[in-house]
C-alpha cells in the first residue's frame, strides 16, 4: 500500500492523498513482524506495481471489494494476498479498497506463513490458497472489529499463536541474511560461506531452503530494493548505479529489467507496495 510512517498506535486521516493509515499501539508482539491498516478515504482507486522487496507482504482485505492481481498467468480477483520476496512482474487495483497489510522478514515468514519459501516465490499468491479457513475466520473477524486498534491486535493475536511451535530458521542463514542486509547486498556467496562455517554447497541448499531464493538471488534482491529506493527518491541512473555497487548504468538496467519487469525510469515513477 502507500506508505506513510507515522507515530505507534496512531491514525494518520491525512496520509497520502486520502490514504488513511493506522499503527499498533506499542508495536507488535513478534520480531520482523512490521503492521498497518489502510483505507481509502477518498475512494481513489488503487493502482501499484508490486515490487521485488526484503520482506514478504501479507494484505488481509476488509469488506466486500476484492482486488485484482494481474500477472503473467492472467488476472485473478482476491480478498488477501501474500506477495512473496520476489514476486515477479504484477500490479494490484482495486476500488475502496480497505486492509490490513503485515510485513515479515524471512525469518518471521519461514515461521509464519505454514509453507515452504520455495512456493511462495514467483507469483503473488490468494492467502486462502495458504491458510484456508484461518484466513477467512481472521478476515471476518477484522472486518467485524470496529477500531483499527482492536483489528491490528487481532491480526497480532492470531500471528502470535502461529509461532507457537513454529519451525526456527537455522543460526547461520539467519546470520547470512543479516550480513546480506547490513552489506546491501554488496558481498560474495564465498565470503557468506566461511563466515557461516559450512561450505558453499550447504549454506546454498539451506539458504534455499528457508529464504526461498538462493544467496546470489537475495544479494541481488537487497541491492536492488536500495537502488529501487533511490530512484523512486529522485537520484538518477547514474548516481544510483554507482553509489549501489554496479559495474555501470547498463548492469543497474538488467537487473532492475530481470527483478521488476520495467526499465529504471518507469521504476522511479512507479507506486509500490514496499515497506
Amino acid at each position: 500500500m502507500r506508505r506513510h510512517e507515522a507515530g505507534a498506535g496512531s491514525t494518520d486521516r491525512d496520509a497520502e492523498n486520502g490514504w488513511e493509515v493506522a499503527h499498533p499501539l506499542g508495536g507488535t508482539s513478534l520480531g520482523g513482524v512490521r503492521m498497518a491498516g489502510f483505507r481509502d478515504r477518498a475512494a481513489a482507486g488503487l493502482d501499484l506495481r508490486v515490487l521485488p522487496q526484503p520482506t514478504v507482504v501479507v494484505v488481509i482485505g476488509l469488506g466486500g471489494n476484492p482486488v485484482t492481481v494481474e500477472s503473467a498467468t492472467g488476472h485473478r480477483p482476491m480478498r488477501s494476498l501474500v506477495a512473496p520476496l520476489s514476486p515477479g512482474p504484477a500490479r494490484i487495483r482495486g476500488e475502496r479498497v480497505e486492509c490490513v497489510e503485515v510485513c515479515l522478514s524471512p525469518r518471521a515468514a519461514y515461521a509464519l506463513m505454514g509453507v515452504s519459501p520455495r512456493e511462495l516465490d514467483g507469483s503473488v499468491t490468494a492467502l486462502e490458497d495458504l491458510w484456508g479457513r484461518h484466513e477467512r475466520r481472521l478476515r471476518e473477524q477484522l472486518t467485524d472489529a470496529e477500531t483499527w486498534q482492536e483489528r491490528l491486535a487481532l491480526t497480532d493475536e492470531f500471528l502470535r499463536k502461529r509461532a507457537v511451535g513454529a519451525p526456527s530458521m537455522s543460526p547461520e542463514v539467519a546470520a547470512a541474511w543479516a550480513t546480506i542486509v547490513a552489506r546491501r547486498g554488496r558481498i560474495r556467496v564465498g565470503d557468506l560461506a566461511a563466515s557461516s562455517g559450512w561450505s558453499r554447497k550447504r549454506l546454498w541448499s539451506r539458504f534455499t531452503a528457508q529464504i526461498g531464493l538462493t544467496p546470489k538471488r537475495a544479494a541481488m534482491l537487497v541491492r536492488f530494493d536500495h537502488a529501487a529506493r533511490a530512484l523512486r527518491a529522485g537520484e538518477s541512473a547514474s548516481n544510483v548505479a554507482l553509489a549501489c555497487g554496479y559495474a555501470d548504468q547498463p548492469h543497474l538496467h538488467r537487473d532492475v529489467l530481470a527483478l521488476a519487469g520495467c526499465t529504471p525510469g518507469a521504476l522511479a515513477g512507479s507506486t509500490t507496495s514496499a515497506d
